[in-house]
C-alpha cells in the first residue's frame, strides 16, 4: 500500500474525566487519521450528554450502541470505519503526538502475512504524570516469533500501541466479547496462530495511565481470566507424542500464582486498599480458586508435586480448621515453596 488509510477507535463507557484529553490526543497527532470514531458502549444519559459536548466542541464522531463490554465496543468500531489499519485507543490513555506517524514507519509492506506492528508505552498515574518511559520491554521480549512467548506469560501488546492490519482483525472474527479483560491477548494469540506476523518498534508511542478504578483492578479481571484458562487449555490440549505440554509448562506457571494469590488475598485482608475491595468478591474469588484446581488436578500429565501443591493451595483457601491450615501451610513452605 503505497497510501495507507488508519483509524482510530475510541471505546467509550462513563468516560467523561478522561475523554477530551485522549480525543485531544487523537487530534494533535503529527499525521491525522483519516477516520476518528468514539463508540459510546451504553454509557448513562449524563455520560452521553458530556461526550456529545466534548465531541462538538472538539469535532470527532460519536456513535452509541447498547453496553456490551470493551471488545464488543471496538469491533462495533471497527464494522463502521473502513481504513486499512485499526488503531484503538482507551478513554483513560492518550497518545503521544507522533504515534500514527512512528506506527505507519513500522508497516512491512513487502510481507503478506503482515498482522500488525507493536510499540512500548510510557507509564503515568491517573492525571498522566509520567512514571517511566518503558513498560513492556521490561516485562516480556518482543516481537513475539514463538507460540510459548503468548500461551506462557501476559503478552504486554497493547491495542492502543499497535496498528492492526483490517484483514487480519476481520479474519479471526476481532475481539471475543465474552472477555472483560484477557481479550488482547486472545486476540493477537489467534491472529499469530492464523498466520499473520508482527513487528516491534522499541519506542514508547502512548502513555498509559494506571487508573486503580479500572477493569484491571476489578472482579470483572478474576472473572475474565477463569474464562481465558479454560479457553487456553480447550484450544492447547497436551501433545505428550511431541513433547509439547502446554499446561504444566506454560499455563500453569502464568495462571497459577494469579488465580490463588487473589483468592488467598480475598481470604488474608491486608489494609491495602485493593485488597479491601477484593475481600468483597471473596465467595466468588474461591469458587474461581476451586474451579481452576479442579481442572489442574484432573491434567494426567501435571507431574505429581505439582499437583499436592495445588492441592494445598487449595486447603489454605477452603479449611477454616486452624490446625489443617497451620500444617497446610507448613508443607507448602517447607517442601514445595
Amino acid at each position: 500500500m503505497n497510501n495507507p488509510t488508519v483509524c482510530v477507535i475510541i471505546p467509550y463507557y462513563n468516560g467523561s474525566k478522561y475523554i477530551e484529553r485522549s480525543a485531544n490526543s487523537v487530534l494533535a497527532q503529527t499525521i491525522a487519521p483519516n477516520e476518528f470514531l468514539v463508540v459510546d458502549d451504553g454509557s448513562s444519559i449524563e455520560e452521553s450528554e458530556k461526550l456529545k459536548y466534548i465531541s462538538e466542541k472538539l469535532g470527532f464522531k460519536v456513535l452509541r450502541k447498547e453496553n456490551g463490554g470493551q471488545g464488543s465496543a471496538r469491533n462495533f468500531g471497527v464494522e463502521n470505519t473502513t481504513s486499512d489499519f485499526i488503531s484503538f485507543l482507551d478513554q483513560d490513555d492518550f497518545y503521544l503526538k507522533n504515534h500514527i506517524e512512528i506506527l505507519l514507519s513500522g508497516i512491512e509492506k513487502n510481507d503478506p502475512h503482515f498482522g500488525w506492528v507493536y510499540a512500548d508505552l510510557a507509564e503515568a498515574d491517573e492525571d498522566g504524570n509520567i512514571i517511566r518511559w518503558e513498560n513492556i520491554t521490561h516485562h516480556s521480549r518482543h516481537p513475539k516469533r514463538f507460540i510459548s512467548d503468548l500461551i506462557g506469560s501476559d503478552m504486554h501488546i497493547l491495542p492502543s500501541a499497535s496498528l492492526i492490519n483490517r484483514v487480519a482483525f476481520k479474519s479471526v472474527g476481532g475481539f471475543d466479547p465474552q472477555f472483560t479483560g484477557y481479550e488482547d491477548d486472545d486476540l493477537f494469540l489467534r491472529m499469530f496462530r492464523k498466520g499473520y506476523k508482527n513487528y516491534f518498534i522499541d519506542q514508547a508511542v502512548t502513555v498509559w495511565c494506571i487508573n486503580n478504578n479500572s477493569t484491571s483492578y476489578s472482579i470483572k479481571m478474576s472473572r475474565s481470566r477463569l474464562k481465558y484458562f479454560k479457553k487456553l487449555v480447550r484450544f492447547f490440549p497436551d501433545e505428550p507424542d511431541k513433547s509439547r505440554y502446554y499446561i504444566k509448562d506454560l499455563i500453569f506457571n502464568r495462571f497459577n500464582s494469579q488465580i490463588i494469590g487473589e483468592a488467598f488475598r480475598s481470604v488474608c485482608v491486608s489494609n491495602t486498599p485493593q485488597s479491601k475491595k477484593m475481600s468483597q468478591h471473596k465467595s466468588e474469588l474461591i469458587d474461581i480458586a476451586n474451579q481452576y484446581t479442579k481442572i489442574m488436578l484432573n491434567n494426567k500429565y501435571l507431574p505429581l508435586k505439582i499437583k499436592i501443591k495445588i492441592f494445598l493451595q487449595k486447603e489454605l483457601i477452603n479449611t477454616r480448621s486452624k490446625c489443617i491450615l497451620t500444617f497446610c501451610y507448613f508443607v507448602y513452605r517447607k517442601i514445595l515453596k
